[in-house]
């Protein structure tokens, strides 16, 4: 199911690629976890990622008291290709008017802030929030990649590499529009 990129954009020295992809397949310093706040595996990515990590991931994901709504940890990312996994809680979709957005941005923002405090230079995000918790893919699209865009073109963070990495060619279709209409390509 992996594919090459779709699309690249290019901000300051960092190249963002758009692709449909198995995240877990990935070769990069971290890959994101559309993880639920007990950082303790569920379904869709999170349960893709835990079953590909292997139990150790359970394991370390106990000792770290679970994670607020809009944030991200980090975690070692045991028998996946890379190095870590950032667990991002993103928010359930309650119609936009609880805060949504902002909790969605603050989740691509977070784990942006830990792959540099781990000095990783390549990070994957997968369509958080998309799933299970409803949030609309277009919107979250446009969240994700205008956040991201903005934040390293701010500070670029030593973050070379960004994957927008989408389970279906339909999510990888909304991030595409995104960067379309940032006027990124």
């Amino acid at each position: 199911m992996t594919t090459g990129p779709l699309l690249t954009a290019e901000i300051g020295q960092t190249l963002l690629d758009i692709r449909v992809a198995d995240i877990t397949t990935l070769e990069v310093g971290a890959i994101v976890n559309a993880a639920n706040r007990s950082l303790l595996g569920g379904g869709g990515v999170d349960g893709a990622i835990h079953r590909a990590a292997g139990p150790d991931l359970y394991e370390e994901c106990k000792t770290l008291g679970g994670c607020a709504t809009g944030s991200a940890k980090i975690t070692r990312g045991y028998r996946i290709k890379s190095r870590h996994v950032i667990h991002a809680v993103g928010p359930v979709w309650h119609g936009g008017g609880s805060d949504e957005e902002a909790l969605l941005a603050s989740c691509y923002r977070s784990a942006l802030d830990l792959a540099a405090a781990h000095a990783l230079t390549s990070i994957a995000y997968p369509a958080i929030s998309t799933g299970i918790y409803g949030f609309p893919a277009d919107l979250a699209a446009r969240v994700a990649v205008g956040t991201v865009a903005s934040e390293l073109a701010a500070s670029p963070r030593g973050i070379t590499r960004v994957i927008f990495c989408c389970f279906s060619p339909d999510s990888a279709e909304h991030h595409m529009n995104a960067l379309a209409e940032l006027g990124l390509v």
